[in-house]
């Protein structure tokens, strides 16, 4: 297979032929029509055609980090805001360290994997602990314990 026109390299920027894609409208589509095969190859489709995307490490990243509190239940939570411009709950047993200490979580309901810019890992960084024997690194939230998985 020949690689694609499209490319978005580990900091979540996209290219079409080489040259930087910033429009927030035609992002905004791709990353709507946004999929990922059985073989973890990402494409687009649109309009009954499919475009592959060459994905240097994830299609999304996380951009910002908050601690927040939820209106229903007064309950902490975390939020992550990703590049495409949506907000979601983090998923804390999602978490985990792959190649480089690079931090990463699943999005979307599971579907996708998102990384960690190195501006919202140092933002996770500051709610992260270690257990007592120095092995074990987590998240407490609402008096319970999330530890990150290293992959």
């Amino acid at each position: 297979m020949l690689g694609s026109d499209i490319k978005i390299d580990k900091e979540g920027i996209w290219y079409y032929c080489g040259a930087h894609m910033f429009r927030k409208d035609i992002l905004c589509v791709f990353f709507e029509h946004l999929q990922i095969d059985d073989c973890g190859k990402y494409f687009i489709e649109l309009n009954g055609e499919i475009y592959y995307v060459d994905v240097e490490d994830t299609a999304f990243v996380v951009t910002a980090v908050y601690r927040t509190k939820a209106q229903e239940d007064d309950h902490d939570r975390i939020e992550i805001l990703l590049s495409d411009d949506s907000l979601e709950r983090l998923d804390l047993e999602s978490l985990f360290v792959g190649d480089g200490n690079v931090m990463y979580c699943r999005i979307k309901e599971g579907k996708f994997v998102a990384r960690f810019t190195r501006k919202s890992y140092y933002q996770l960084a500051e709610m992260i602990e270690v257990d007592d024997t120095g092995d074990q690194y987590y998240i407490a939230l609402n008096h319970q314990k999330y530890f990150i998985n290293n992959n």
